[in-house]
């Protein structure tokens, strides 16, 4: 036969939002209603996890808990996440079996190993999805690609050209996947990003929309208007030459190889720029060095 307690165990569980009605208090707090007939089943409200005094016979929704000893306790510190929702959360810890994000409760949600993206560590902002575990315990995920897919909703009021700001959700091979306060979807391809800056998941990028899709999504870049990168490509040749005193072996025929390593741009960048300069009548090319006029 099924006793009180384990009555009370399948009815309530850790992380249950619920209504319950206080039926005695002493020094400690209120002891809330397990609906199981045995009072040494209520649940203990702790005076401190009260947002505001509680008297016998007040119903109280509260979130459910395991303290230390693993009891079944309240909390009116109610979380900002209901099981199956998204929500943008700080790592609390982290661990070699996972680590803990705060969605706004009396305690930290688990964070497996398994379902973790990157390299996560303690104060990082990620997008998770609170759900169950197969024991039953409340547990988030950082897989959350197909979830942003369903709630997003298509760019209408942005053109090219236009900032965009999101925050970085997914990672793939190709690039990095943003989700913005408007719930747009923004993708930034690695080649459209800054390779001097280390992109992680839930950091927060503002870039510029290049396209929009037909399903509303749109692609961006980090890189800037050509005219701009070139100005600052043709600075990057100016301070070589300035190294070199006034002469440097690279010219428009330079393998593309060796302009990215010596530069960072490509080749087609390298060319904009040092055309640039010759129009100006600042450098010349001869036999394949680029000399600074005197």
């Amino acid at each position: 036969m099924e006793t009180n307690k384990e009555t009370a165990a399948r009815q309530y569980r850790p992380g249950d939002v619920v209504t319950l009605k206080a039926v005695r208090a002493n020094e400690m707090g209120a002891f809330l209603d397990a609906g199981t007939g045995n009072t040494s089943d209520d649940i203990l409200l702790h005076r401190l996890q009260q947002t505001a005094p509680v008297q016998v016979g007040d119903e109280v929704r509260v979130y459910l808990y395991l303290d230390p000893h693993r009891r079944l306790t309240a909390s009116m510190k109610l979380p900002k996440m209901r099981e199956g929702q998204l929500g943008y959360v700080k790592v609390l810890s982290v661990t070699r079996d996972g680590g803990f994000v705060d969605i706004g409760a009396e305690r930290g949600v688990f964070l497996p190993y398994t379902e973790m993206q990157g390299k996560v560590h303690p104060g990082q902002f990620v997008w998770v999805r609170l759900y169950r575990d197969k024991s039953g315990r409340q547990a988030v995920t950082m897989r959350v690609d197909k979830d942003m897919a369903r709630l997003c909703r298509p760019v209408t009021d942005r053109k090219v050209g236009d900032d965009i700001t999101g925050t970085i959700y997914n990672i793939t091979r190709d690039g990095f996947f943003l989700f913005t306060k408007d719930r747009h979807i923004a993708f930034l391809h690695r080649s459209e990003a800054d390779p001097k800056r280390y992109l992680c998941y839930g950091e927060e990028v503002t870039a510029r929309i290049t396209y929009i899709r037909t399903d509303g999504h749109v692609d961006v870049s980090l890189r800037k208007q050509k005219e701009d990168a070139m100005l600052d490509d043709a600075d990057k040749i100016m301070a070589e030459l300035a190294s070199r005193n006034g002469r440097m072996p690279y010219c428009d025929d330079t393998p593309v190889e060796i302009i990215k390593a010596k530069f960072g741009i490509s080749k087609a960048a390298f060319k904009r720029a040092l055309g640039h300069l010759m129009k100006q009548g600042r450098v010349v090319q001869e036999n394949g060095w680029t000399i600074l006029k005197q």
